[in-house]
């Protein structure tokens, strides 16, 4: 008997619990709206799939998972509205650690109507999946994971502790604070993270990307819109098609590369390098950097620094090159105009020499090289046509 009564047991948590829910179609305006009002038991997991509508999923001290769900059909006639109600089955039910809410278009009218589903969930939920074919999705204070999807729409975060990934076809993602790492991909929308504890991989089709605040490495892309970085304790990864790219304070080596936008850095502990089809380079506070441009001035200062020091190189078809060092700084210079037509070096420091070749009557190369406190990793610094200026960085 003992083994009979277990076995009921075990059948009856495999029995999904379905919702305790109540509906109520009323007219609103010149339209009829449907409201579906109900609760699922709490649970580990929450799991939300919907072929129309938005998805907004709140965690707060709730015990249980409370759902208010509205969907507006826009017609006049309550017979025709009912039929397109009727159209768009939502089902809510726990399964073992798992509750779900799944909404489905059994024919092609359930699309012509809007919807909002509204998810109060306890905080401690451990995970949270949303698929949307194209509504906006939000989810905030939920200490676990969080997994979205849309066709198309916006998704928001904030206040999430583990990790996020989110994916839409073509609207902006925004998110807070996240504790965990973050992989958000758009097909054209704009990406704002506030402060993200984790790893970051941020990736857009052609919007802008700007992360304010990340403790990890944060590897961000676009096909062709600016990338914003103001403060990352780790190595930033940063790739434009051809917008411009504007780094603040960089805890780690950079990686920067535009296809044709300026590129800005204030400055980064680890090596630099920096590449750009034809915009401007302005780099602070960098121990070695290779920086290139097509078309476009260049300026780095270099400070010393007890770490790892590689060769650094500047280079730049058209354009002015100005390095600002510091004063005790050991670097060993090379430096050369290709065309000078009346371009020079000019130097702060008399360790650095400069010379001139060619004739009166054809271009000329300016040439300069010294070390400077005994020598050091070379820097090399190079342009067709423009001056070159080596200033004393001031502390």
């Amino acid at each position: 008997m003992k083994t009979l009564f277990k076995f009921a047991a075990v059948l009856l948590l495999l029995i999904p619990l379905a919702a305790a829910q109540q509906t109520r179609v009323y007219q609103e305006g010149n339209n009829w709206a449907r409201e579906i009002v109900g609760s699922l038991p709490a649970s580990h997991n929450l799991r939300v799939k919907v072929d129309a509508g938005s998805v907004r999923v709140e965690g707060g001290s709730e015990t249980e998972i409370q759902y208010v769900i509205r969907n507006h059909a826009h017609t006049s006639s309550e017979e025709t509205a009912r039929r397109e109600f009727d159209g768009y089955k939502v089902t809510a039910v726990a399964r073992g650690d798992t509750a779900s809410i799944i909404a489905e278009c059994q024919n092609s009218d359930a699309h012509h109507f809007s919807g909002e589903f509204i998810i109060r969930v306890p905080r401690n939920m451990e995970s949270v999946r949303i698929e949307t074919d194209g509504g906006n999705i939000t989810t905030t204070a939920v200490a676990g994971r969080v997994d979205a999807e849309s066709g198309g729409g916006t998704i928001r975060f904030d206040d999430i502790g583990g990790a996020v990934r989110a994916e839409t076809g073509g609207g902006s993602i925004d998110v807070g604070t996240v504790g965990g790492d973050l992989n958000l991909n758009t097909g054209g929308g704009s990406i704002k993270i506030a402060a993200a504890k984790g790893k970051v991989r941020a990736s857009s089709g052609g919007g802008s990307v700007i992360l304010v605040s990340g403790m990890q490495e944060a590897v961000l892309e676009t096909g062709g819109g600016n990338i914003e970085v103001t403060r990352c304790n780790g190595q930033v990864r940063a790739t434009t098609g051809g917008g411009s790219i504007d780094l603040g304070d960089i805890g780690g080596k950079a990686e920067i590369e535009t296809g044709g936008g300026s590129i800005r850095l204030s400055s980064a502990t680890g090596p630099v390098r920096a590449e750009t089809g034809s915009g401007s380079i302005e780099l602070g506070r960098v121990s070695s950097v290779r920086a290139e441009t097509g078309a476009g001035g260049i300026v780095a200062k270099f400070i010393s620094s007890n770490g790892e020091r590689n060769d650094s190189q500047l280079e730049t078809s058209v354009g002015d090159i100005t390095v600002y060092l510091a004063p005790n700084i050991n670097i060993s210079v090379r430096a050369s105009i290709e065309v000078s037509n009346g371009h020079r070096i000019h130097s702060d420091f008399p360790e650095i020499n400069i010379r001139s070749e060619g004739g009166d009557w054809g271009p000329k190369v300016v040439s300069a090289e010294g070390s400077l406190n005994g020598g050091g990793p070379s820097l090399k610094v190079s342009t067709t046509t423009g001056d070159i200026y080596f200033r004393r960085l001031n502390p």
